[in-house]
Formats: C-alpha cells, structure tokens, sequence
C-alpha cells in the first residue's frame, strides 16, 4: 500500500469527474482487490458490492434486507409458484444512453449462464426452466426465459420455489447492456445511480454520481474505494479522516466501546457461528451425545472473553432479523451435570474421544481452546486439528471430521438460505450439510417451506424448521455475530447493511 500517494492521484482524479465542493467525496475501502467488475464473475464480497453500485438488478435488496423493486417496479407468481412475470420501468437506460429492455434481461441472463463465461457462479439462475442444462453445456436455449414486450419479461421454474425473485437481486444476475462492451470487467457500464471512473488495481476505485439515475440519485458526487488490507491501517485512516466508514475487528471491541462509543453502530448479522457435528460418525450419531457436547461448553463465557460479547448467543440456525427466528426459545443451557447424564445414557459415561478441526482464522484458536477445556470437564477428551481453510474445508465435505468449527453467511436474506443448504439431505457435504444430517420430517418441512406462495405459512413452518434442528443439535450452537461499524462524526445516511449488497450509498453525505 502506497496511501499518501494514492489519496493524492484519487483526488485529482475525482476533480476531473465531480464539483470539489466541500461534503461531495465519501471514503469506503475493501481488504482486498475485487476480482472482476463484471457481474457475471461475481464470486467475492468485494465484486458484489461494487456490482450493487454500478448496475441494477430486476430486484433488490435495501439496507435493512428487505427485497425492494428493481428494474422491475411489480411482479407476480401464479398460483402454481412455477410462474414469474416481471413488470420493467419504462424508459430506463445504461450509463452509455442505450435504452434498458426486457430483451436486455434476457441476454444478460443468458450471459451469466454461458458455459464460456469462465469462474462465474450461475446458480441463482439455475431454478429457470432449462438453466442448469443450458449452464452444462447440454442446451443451446433456456426455455424458461421467454418476452412478452419490450418491458415484460416472464420465467418458468422447474419447481415452485417463493425465494426465486430474491436471488434475483444476486450480483450475477445484474443487467448488462447487450452487446456487452469488450471490457466490460475493467470498465463497467450498467445503469445502477453509480457511473465508473477509475480502477487503479490494488490502490481504489473512484465512482461518480449518475445524475440520471431511474431512482432517487446519490446524495454525494463521489464515492471512493481504496483497497486497504491491514486492520491497523484501517484504523488510522479512519481515524485520519480519510474513511467514511470502518469494521471494527473483534479482539478491538472492547477499546472501540470505550474511545469512540457515540461513533459506533451495530447490527446483528445474517451469519451463524456453530461447531459441525458430523452425525453419522461413531457416538455422534445419537442425539443425547450432540445435546450433551451443547450442554457441556459454556458459550456465554466464550462470547465474552473472545469476541467482547459480540453477538447473539444460538437456540437454533436461524439468525436474527430473518422470518423463523424465535427470541423465546430457550438454549442449551451451561450445565456439565446435565451433559454427563446424557453421556452416561447413551452409553458414553466412561469417556470419549473426538477431533475438533478448524482453520487458522482468527478467532478460532482461542474459541476450539475453550470449548476443548469445558469438554475435558465432562469426559471428553478433543484434540484441536488445524488446517488451512481449503484443506479443513475438504475434509468436512467428505465427512472426515468429528466437530468442526465454522459458520455460514447468508447469501440472500431468507431463512430458506440457511435451512435447505445446511439440513437438507440432498445437501450433504459439499451442498453446505456438514452435519450430514439426514432427517425424513425435516426434509419435508424444508421442501414445504420453499414452496408455499403463503408468506404466513412459510413463516410458520420456517419456525418449525428451526426448532426440529435445534431438537436434533446437529451442531454446538455458538452465536449470531454482530457486525460493528464506526461512522464519522460528519458522515449521515450511512447504515450497516443486512446482506452484503444492500448498501447502495445512495442518502449517505457529509455535512459541513
């Protein structure tokens, strides 16, 4: 990193392309250089969010996770839940004055699914009729796309599934114009309230207002990306003046809290902390063992002692802020008697060994050491096995593992996000189910969720869903972590958004 030096050619640069006038630049920053600016090679947090910015999508999300209208202002599912009409706004056009059509949609779509675009994840397209075979190579069309007009735009699933209009609002499935400009990844045009000015690699990106943005446009002439990798310096720009906004690491909680605690906003993540239990191996699989491991480690203790207390401690998958979550259910209670009993029952009084595996991210070293002390306290001996992400990752797909230390973000705000992937038995290993839990009720309730065009009985059976895991305990249920952002003084309309790319910067300035 070069700071001193890129903050002085960003700032020429941002002159040349906006009024200088005091409150118009507002200072963001990413860890890491994003992969692509080309939506359909989404496949990191940085590209996504820098995709949100510059096009739109038929949907999206705000910054509370609710899914709000797009490029489309209405839709509507018939009453089989296999069929989608989109609704386009009239006259809206890309950055380069081409006009926006449902013709437009299509291609885009069509883009992001084409076997030749390499490294990109299609997925979210992949409930349309014909996706999946046209993403294999086994098609020449998707079928399930079909125009009515230049505004409408139709879709046919394979199966009812009431998620579909929000993995619309997915990064890969931004609009583009068609042809796309040949270099697309490094010089987006979209049509989203952003316009694209530079991409000085692994220094920033400089992004200017779109004036004739469909919607309301941004609040500030200039939205500036630097790429800063070190916490530290993070801190010290923050500090400086020289970013709008900054995370604040966990093991700095505590002297945040205390230096600038006007500064500091919160919000509980969609994303669950939780210890795997694979159940189909040895004792694991009785599910007294798996409620006598959640029994046995004092998780309040740990929440506070390494992470400041940062997050909601779990009685189930389910995050809070997502339908399905349930403030009432009481957790697995730190109780070492109580776990010693379950042990003894199902045969496991005279001991009992396991392997805990987890990566070397931060910190998880400090969280497998102290659930390995309180299991020791009931008998059960753990040795911690660390690997690098990938290779602990692999071994838990196949199953190799006993326990393993991890957690999930939400992709898109749905609780169907969490339950499908991770409990369903067609999503063993590599699908998300680390568990390998496989159980006949709760994949039908899953199955029945996904389907209802009911919001009211999704919402029910969602809660179903929930307490059925936790009955089962499939994992150790740790916490929701809460995300802790610092926001300058001089910073207003800026708020932590609930999934990664509903944060747009649109009512975001700073005042004088």
């Amino acid at each position: 990193m070069r700071p001193l030096r890129t903050v002085a050619f960003l700032t020429t640069l941002a002159a040349g392309c906006a009024p200088d006038r005091a409150g118009s630049t507002l200072d963001y920053y990413f860890t890491y250089d994003p992969r692509s600016l080309d939506p359909a090679l989404s496949t990191d947090v940085p590209t996504g969010e820098v995709v949100a910015l510059l096009f739109d999508n038929l949907t999206q999300f705000d910054p509370d996770g609710r899914l709000v209208p797009g490029l489309a202002s209405r839709w509507e599912v018939d009453s089989t839940g296999t069929r989608y009409v989109f609704h386009l706004r009239p006259g809206v056009k890309f950055h380069d004055g081409r006009p926006l059509t449902a013709a437009a949609v299509r291609a885009s779509y069509l883009r992001a699914l084409d076997p030749a675009t390499k490294g990109g994840r299609g997925w979210p397209l992949y409930p349309i009729a014909g996706a999946r075979r046209y993403a294999m190579g086994d098609a020449t069309d998707v079928p399930g796309i079909t125009l009515v007009d230049d505004t409408t735009i139709a879709f046919t699933l394979e199966e009812p599934l009431n998620v579909f209009p929000k993995l619309l609002a997915m990064p890969v499935a931004a609009v583009v114009p068609d042809p796309v400009p040949p270099d697309l990844d490094q010089r987006p045009v979209g049509s989203g309230p952003w316009r694209f000015v530079s991409w000085s690699h692994d220094d920033a990106i400089l992004l200017a207002r779109n004036a004739d943005y469909w919607g309301t446009p941004p609040a500030s002439d200039t939205l500036r990306i630097r790429i800063i990798p070190e916490e530290l310096t993070q801190a010290a720009e923050y500090e400086a003046g020289r970013l709008s906004v900054v995370e604040i690491p966990f093991g700095e909680t505590r002297r945040w809290e205390q230096l600038r605690p006007d500064e500091l906003q919160r919000r509980p993540a969609l994303r669950a902390l939780y210890i795997a239990i694979n159940t189909t191996r040895g004792p694991l699989r009785d599910p007294r063992v798996r409620r006598a491991l959640n029994h046995a480690i004092d998780v309040p203790a740990i929440l506070e002692r390494v992470v400041g207390g940062r997050g909601v401690l779990a009685a189930g998958a389910i995050p809070p802020g997502l339908m399905g979550y349930d403030s009432t259910r009481q957790r697995y209670a730190h109780d070492p008697a109580a776990a010693r009993r379950l042990l003894a029952e199902a045969g496991q009084g005279n001991g009992l060994a396991l392997r805990l595996w987890r990566t070397q991210r931060s910190p998880y070293d400090r969280i497998a050491e102290a659930v390995q002390q309180d299991l020791a306290k009931v008998g059960v001996t753990v040795e911690i096995v660390e690997r690098d992400a990938s290779s602990a990752r692999a071994a838990a797909r196949k199953g190799e593992t006993d326990l393993f230390l991890t957690d999930w973000y939400a992709d898109y705000p749905d609780p169907e996000n969490f339950n499908y992937p991770l409990f369903h038995s067609t999503n063993k290993g590599p699908g998300g189910n680390l568990a390998f839990l496989a159980d006949p009720t709760l994949d039908s309730l899953i199955l029945r969720a996904r389907a209802t065009t009911d919001p009211a009985e999704k919402e029910r059976l969602s809660r179903t869903i929930d307490a059925r895991v936790f009955e089962l305990a499939p994992w150790v249920f740790l916490w929701f972590p809460t995300d802790l952002y610092a926001v300058r003084p001089d910073v207003t309309g800026w708020e932590i958004p609930a999934i990664f790319n509903g944060q747009r910067w649109l009512e975001a300035r700073r005042t004088p």
